[in-house]
């Protein structure tokens, strides 16, 4: 064996991690102290050290007291060892060296396996009391690099002579009189926290470690007792509203079992709920394990200053306590589930490995005794646990629950180990039953045959396949991908002991539970392969697409290029401006602004350090802009991506287009920059021709005053116009209903609402009929105040010709926050259902959220996604040939040998900006081409021969008129470019 690798602990510019602390305990590798950090200590080390009196509760260790396993209390000592080094000033360097000494030299401490971290750490700190008490009546011995210092365990005792005097040789440049510990080091040890933390770090690192191998494990159980596995594919983890480490899970488990000829038997199989529920119970664990995972970095890593120099009690970490200890609950209760599972499904297969055998193998009742004990007892444990929380969460029994929790990841790693050998042994009879074999030990040993190149050779002889069971074999038995891969490590690793030649299964569950522990090289070699398996799709499935997104065509491409264009051309033709935002912001800049719409945000994971959203639309990045840059004045068009965590339906996308025209400035008179953004709005959809639509107006003042009159309390008005908004598509009395029974409004409100908001017309007809004498609306300043408004914005809208298209309707209740004044929204009325096309509004006050300035702005949002639906069944219903390319000439050469001049032709081609491809074919071929050209839209073909460039010419062929003309080679693109101009597919150039 090699020399164990270095560790070094307590450097103040890298984490100490679990990794670390695991192979620490596990002495796999040699602690080194960071020498800065220990440079820094005696930088500041204070000249007058005091040395307390021994703080533990006795100066010597009573023989009848539990000790600390090794593991524990080299765990518990490495977290010490690093908080010390990174920590507070006031702390001699003797005390961090001490612990390097003690953890390199594997001296055993001794520590008592206390419930709570106080008792232990006072221990800990009287340690170093009892080792000076040693030392000092320690003679002379003579000590060499030989030898031992271990007993059969791998751990010392302090009071062997041996381990004393290298610890003194170790330790020799400091005086006895510096062993022991001061009030600030006290206080640091004490406040450390590091039994607990280390315990729960190492069993964390088995737990996480070995997650992956438990999802194959419970996949090749699955194949070992023929399981009915289609769940795993339900709809149930496919929906939106899902666990994603759920869908992970049955996904990865699809993954591992792809190609596998054994499960969904149609005989013989089981369907149980141990098997179905094994994407829940995995995935469970899968959560609690990553929401752990940063709270116990913390926890390692985590340094408490103490203050006046006074110890810390063992209470005043009762919070950081309490986190850990209900993350700890957490991980130990989605744990139990997966560990009744594996039993009940190790159980299931040993039945079936004894009716095989003929009771030859009484491997079940052994492994139920020897299992069985270590579960009721960790059951016990998870019961008393629940009956403690309060006590534990108090802080004083955090030690005993991180080696509960120690205990029942051990339990698991064991069973994990048991239920793997079983299933082994369970496909070892299966494929020997289906080969025709005598051992199965000898099918155990030869990797599988099987098709799409999950197979290896097997070798001939015995066993090897014959025309009496090879495609019976290879039909039958015939292993998932992933599931293989697993069965030929473990052979592999199985193969060098002798424990494959036994017949007794319970051999093998020792060997493999060895093998799934993390220190062995090969399991993480292992763990790698599993990962490479569930990661890669190949041909397990076709890729499949997010929900609520979609992927463009060339022809859906061409029509939004076609879009996109007129959209532009609309833009600027107002003199906008083009601004592109950052397609994700801070999440504060988001929150806030849409109302009940807030929670369709997406939060991104991975936040870089910040808290980091994906953008809800395009107006706030563009208010956010404004108060950044200080820009009072602009007037600019955006067309981007935007995000929304919505139900995907038809026509509505969780990713899609906005294309945004916005006006902000106070420079303006009053309602001019609200006419010119719904000018634009219906210039964009006259343009774009999409049929008829319309353009739906109101105010929000208006409606906000019509709420006030009603009798709506101010508090409810957005939820309440929420519920308004819906009255586009429910009735009224179902608007109703949800405005009496979910948001709380009396029935006699409610009714007050209904006759007002119901209301919808012309423009100019109905202002005139709200204005008249005895209306309700003139009663409210803010309503008066709208009214006039509108009724400028209306002459406006009458004077450019585009009033027509507008509907004043009340029941108009855009759910934004952030709008203040005239709020609008185009629905498209033609037969394409795909809902509201554009919206828009008012919003003075938005800019003013971020800089404290007021900006008033308006704006609108075209969605172009709905609109590209609409023209594309258009096309559709047109029988419209869209072209996806924009090719004005083919160059067709009559010879593959002729490809350099195919290239001299297209390039003067494209030299004179004309949009060309080329082709070198047999001259049989020319039909097909010219069939191909005229499907594509080409309107031109230059074909050129062996002959015509021998003449210094070529053929020019119009594929539409079909006409064919010989014209000099050299007049090509001059002809080219005269007749395009004149079909109007080139610019006339102006002189």
């Amino acid at each position: 064996m090699g020399k164990p690798a270095g560790a070094i602990v307590g450097s103040k510019v890298a984490a100490l991690t679990v990794e670390t602390i695991y192979n620490v305990a596990n002495r796999l590798c040699v602690v080194e102290a960071d020498s800065s950090s220990l440079d820094q200590l005696a930088q500041k080390a204070p000249k007058n050290a005091v040395i307390v009196p021994d703080p533990s509760f006795q100066n010597s260790t009573p023989n009848g007291v539990e000790r600390m396993s090794d593991v524990e209390e080299r765990a518990t000592l490495v977290v010490v060892l690093h908080k010390l080094l990174v920590g507070q000033p006031g702390i001699r360097p003797f005390l961090p060296l001490f612990l390097t000494e003690v953890l390199r030299l594997g001296v055993s401490l001794q520590l008592p396996s206390a419930a709570d971290d106080s008792t232990v750490l006072l221990g800990l700190a009287g340690s170093i009391y009892r080792v000076k008490a040693d030392l000092e009546s320690l003679g002379e011995v003579a000590v060499n690099s030989e030898d031992g210092v271990a007993d059969g365990s791998g751990t010392v005792e302090l009071t062997e002579t041996i381990s004393l005097a290298k610890l003194r040789t170790s330790l020799q440049k400091f005086g006895l009189g510096e062993f022991g510990v001061t009030k600030e080091e006290l206080a640091a040890i004490e406040s450390s926290s590091a039994a607990s933390v280390g315990i729960a770090a190492v069993a964390y690192y088995t737990l996480s470690t070995l997650t992956p191998v438990a999802d194959a494990v419970a996949a090749m159980s699955c194949e070992a007792l023929l399981a009915n596995t289609e769940s795993f594919d339900s709809d149930m983890y496919k929906q939106v509203f899902v666990h994603k480490s759920v869908a992970d899970v049955a996904s990865d488990l699809i993954s591992i079992l792809f190609s596998s000829k054994l499960i969904n038997a149609r005989k013989g199989g089981v369907d149980a709920e141990f098997i179905h529920s094994i994407p829940v119970a995995h995935g469970a664990l899968r959560d609690s394990i990553k929401h752990f995972a940063p709270g116990l970095r913390i926890d390692v890593n985590k340094v408490v200053f103490s203050r006046k120099k006074k110890p810390v009690e063992a209470t005043s970490e009762a919070s950081s306590h309490s986190l850990l200890t209900s993350s700890l609950l957490s991980v130990l209760l989605s744990l139990w589930p997966n560990i009744s599972d594996s039993k009940k499904r190790m159980t299931t297969i040993l039945e079936f490995i004894s009716e095989e055998s003929k009771g030859s193998h009484n491997t079940a009742s052994s492994w139920e005794s020897d299992i069985g004990e270590s579960i009721a007892s960790l059951k016990n444990k998870l019961q008393a646990i629940a009956s403690k929380v309060a006590v534990i969460e108090d802080g004083r029994h955090e030690v005993l629950l991180s080696r509960d929790f120690s205990s029942a990841v051990e339990t698991w790693r064991r069973l994990v180990a048991m239920e793997l050998s079983a299933a082994l042994a369970a496909l070892a009879i299966r494929e020997n039953a289906s080969a025709g074999k005598n051992s199965a030990q000898d099918v155990a040993r030869e990797p599988q045959t099987g098709d799409k190149g999950n197979s290896k050779a097997v070798p001939a002889g015995k066993g090897s396949k014959g025309k009496d069971g090879s495609d019976k074999r290879k039909k039958e038995f015939v292993l998932g991908k992933g599931t293989d891969i697993i069965r030929r490590y473990i052979v592999s690793y199985l193969s060098d002991g002798a424990s494959l030649d036994s017949g007794e299964i319970l051999v093998w569950s020792k060997d493999l539970d060895k093998f799934l522990n993390p220190s062995v090289p090969e399991l993480k070699s292992l763990v790698s392969e599993i990962k490479k398996v569930v990661e890669s799709n190949e041909s397990r499935r076709l890729p499949k697409i997010a929900k609520g997104t979609r992927d463009f065509e060339p022809k859906q491409m061409a029509i939004r290029e076609k879009a996109f264009g007129i959209i532009v051309s609309v833009f600027k033709r107002h003199g906008a401006v083009a601004l592109d935002t950052p397609v994700f912001e801070l999440r504060e800049t988001l929150m806030g602004k849409y109302g009940e719409d807030s929670k369709l945000i997406y939060d991104l994971a991975d936040q870089g350090g910040e808290i980091l959203s994906l953008r809800y639309d395009l107006t706030v990045p563009f208010a956010r802009y404004l108060a950044m840059n200080k820009v009072e004045n602009m007037k600019r068009y955006h067309i981007a991506r935007v995000y929304r965590r919505d139900n995907p339906a038809k026509g509505r996308f969780r990713e899609f287009y906005q294309c945004d025209f916005d006006i902000a400035g106070a420079q303006y008179p009053s309602m001019i920059p609200d006419f010119e953004v719904l000018k634009v709005l219906t210039e964009l959809l006259d343009e774009l021709d999409i049929g008829d639509y319309e353009v739906k107006l109101n105010h929000r003042k208006f409606l906000d005053g019509m709420l006030e009159i009603c009798g709506v309390p101010s508090s409810k008005f957005r939820s309440i116009c929420s519920a308004i908004d819906k009255l586009d598509k429910l009735p009224w009395e179902q608007v109703r209903k949800e405005m009496v029974e979910e948001k709380g409004l009396t029935a006699e409100v409610a009714d007050n609402i209904g006759p007002l908001v119901q209301q919808r017309g012309s423009p100019l007809k109905l202002l005139e009929e709200l204005k008249k004498e005895g209306s309700p609306f003139l009663t409210h300043s803010g309503s008066v105040a709208a009214m006039e408004e509108l009724g400028t914005l209306f002459r406006y809208l009458q004077a450019s010709k585009c009033i027509h298209n507008i509907v004043f309707d009340l029941s108009l209740a855009r759910g934004l926050d952030y709008y203040t004044g005239v709020i609008y929204e185009a629905v498209f009325k033609g037969t394409t259902q795909v809902g509201s096309i554009a919206a828009g509004g008012r919003y003075d006050n938005l800019v003013g959220m971020f800089s404290g300035k007021q900006v008033p702005a308006v704006g609108v949002s075209l969605g172009i996604e709905r609109v590209f639906a609409i023209m594309e069944q258009q096309d559709k219903d047109r029988n419209k040939v869209v072209r996806t390319n924009q090719t004005e000439v083919m160059v067709v050469v009559l010879s593959r040998e002729l490809t350099e001049v195919a290239i001299e032709l297209v390039t003067e081609l494209w030299a004179g900006k004309i949009k060309a491809e080329f082709v070198c074919i047999a001259r049989a071929k020319v039909g097909k081409e010219i069939t191909s050209a005229l499907d594509a839209g080409v309107p031109w073909m230059v074909i050129a021969g062996e002959d015509e460039l021998k003449e210094g010419q070529v053929q020019l062929k119009n594929l539409a008129a079909n006409e064919q003309t010989k014209i000099p080679r050299d007049r090509m693109v001059a002809e080219l470019k005269k007749h395009l101009a004149a079909s109007g597919q080139l610019p006339t150039v102006v002189q």
